[in-house]
């Protein structure tokens, strides 16, 4: 379930508005929507050409990395057997055209692929199945007046639910409740189906769903705390969220745009 509260507390221009508005907002668009074309395409020179030099994301796999290492860490699993594409869905963005600061929203399917392997001694077939996700890629972006272009500095991902898919339409493996209790309710199968790759999953990313029903979850209303300080115009911010107590961007150094 998601809250019904609403986790944004100002309005940026987000759409209509002045036609130099509406064009910017399609530039930064077009930075979000860069992910899943050239990254699932292994399109490495034009995905690094999205970030600036100091960019860093965040996902449930890799954890924090800074861009070059995310790229290097993606290589390493994808020569691995990884096998994760993305569904765009949707983009808006948040625009602050007064400082040059954007937050671009892509609403998105992670879906990703992974093969249990069989023992035709023991008479076990192999099992293939697929992870989907539904998450928000939020784009924390800034104009680089020196370059005259948009970049992005920080991504970080809003996981809403996901569910096991059967390849052939009918075999699922079983995760054990304590397999699924490590990771939030928003990407439990995720978590727990990436891990058997030998990644250290990260079990503090959003996701909108709290303790109770209707609840907010605190790493989400954080979250859009944290874009609303980006859109403001803060040279740094903090998006570290390991219970409660994040580390700076980076290697301790606060250097934000």
């Amino acid at each position: 379930m998601t809250s019904p509260i609403d986790p944004q507390a100002k309005v940026y221009s987000h759409n209509n508005g002045k036609e130099s508005e509406i064009m910017t907002r399609l530039v930064i668009s077009e930075l979000c929507k860069g992910w899943p074309v050239y990254r699932d395409a292994s399109e490495w020179k034009n995905f690094r050409s999205l970030f600036c030099d100091d960019a860093y994301v965040w996902t449930t796999w890799s954890k924090r990395q800074s861009i070059d290492g995310f790229i290097q860490k993606s290589k390493e699993g994808k020569s691995n057997g990884d096998f994760i594409m993305h569904r765009e869905c949707g983009t808006l963005v948040e625009l602050n055209p007064s400082n040059g600061r954007a937050v671009g929203k892509m609403k998105a399917t992670i879906t990703q692929r992974f093969h249990i392997a069989g023992d035709a001694a023991a008479g076990i077939e192999p099992v293939v199945f697929d992870v989907d996700c539904d998450c928000r890629f939020q784009f924390f972006c800034f104009f680089n007046a020196d370059a005259d272009e948009w970049k992005v500095k920080y991504v970080k991902l809003i996981y809403e639910k996901d569910k096991l898919v059967p390849v052939d339409g009918k075999t699922l493996p079983r995760f054990t409740k304590d397999a699924l209790d490590k990771y939030p309710e928003g990407y439990k199968y995720l978590g727990a189906a990436q891990s058997m790759l030998g990644h250290e999953i990260d079990a503090c990313l959003p996701t909108p769903q709290g303790l109770e029903p209707g609840s907010a979850n605190l790493l989400w209303l954080e979250l859009y705390k944290k874009m609303e300080q980006w859109l403001d115009g803060e040279t740094d911010i903090d998006l570290s969220s390991v219970q409660g107590h994040g580390a700076s961007n980076g290697s301790g150094k606060r250097n934000g745009h």
